[in-house]
């Protein structure tokens, strides 16, 4: 049996309005919708803040999907909708507050005050990565944060995506390349010599 067919019945009675449904639909649903987020969201963003948010729309307008096969993509792209939303409204406000100060960037700064040393460098090497993942392109990087973040398969990422197995297993494979790719270049010019110019 298919995975995805295992709460369809579920999905079709959040549809027409059992909100016990939609309340296990939304545990079930939850983490790859964080994931999701977590790929089209800026960095600043809080994702708490942004699964209330798909909460809240889910809740709202479930009603509106006509046919449970149709969920997952309708729920993908509240996610997607959501995170951009947030970006560009989060855009705005930066630059009337850099409007009001009268600069023209940001200065960021940023803490986390965790004590113990190393799970503060894998803390700060899992942001780095995240961040690093942030910039593959789109067709990489979502389906690769659904399946590293999120913890899908690749028919769940192909059937919220209307992708094949096939594709997405070529594309996470590719975006993991790309990423290590990415780290050891940042890594490569992060040495002492790089900074000071190696002859």
């Amino acid at each position: 049996m298919d995975e995805w067919q295992t709460n369809r019945a579920a999905i079709a009675s959040a549809i027409a309005g059992d909100r016990e449904a939609l309340r296990a639909v939304w545990a079930d649903h939850r983490r790859w919708v964080a994931a999701i987020l977590l790929a089209h969201k800026s960095r600043e963003a809080d994702l708490e803040d942004l699964l209330q948010t798909v909460a809240l729309q889910l809740c709202r307008k479930v009603d509106e999907v006509r046919d449970p096969d149709a969920f997952r993509p309708w729920l993908r792209m509240v996610a997607v909708n959501t995170a951009r939303a947030e970006g560009r409204s989060r855009s705005r406000a930066r630059q009337g507050f850099l409007r009001l100060v009268g600069r023209t960037s940001p200065e960021q700064t940023w803490s986390d005050p965790i004590d113990d040393e190393g799970r503060a460098d894998r803390a700060e090497h899992g942001r780095r990565l995240l961040d690093l993942a942030r910039t593959l392109p789109d067709g990489y990087r979502e389906p690769l944060l659904m399946r590293c973040v999120g913890g899908m398969s690749y028919r769940q990422i192909g059937a919220a995506m209307d992708l094949p197995e096939t594709t997405v297993e070529t594309r996470i494979a590719r975006g993991r390349r790309m990423l290590r790719e990415l780290a050891s270049s940042e890594t490569e010019q992060a040495r002492p010599g790089a900074l000071a110019g190696e002859a």
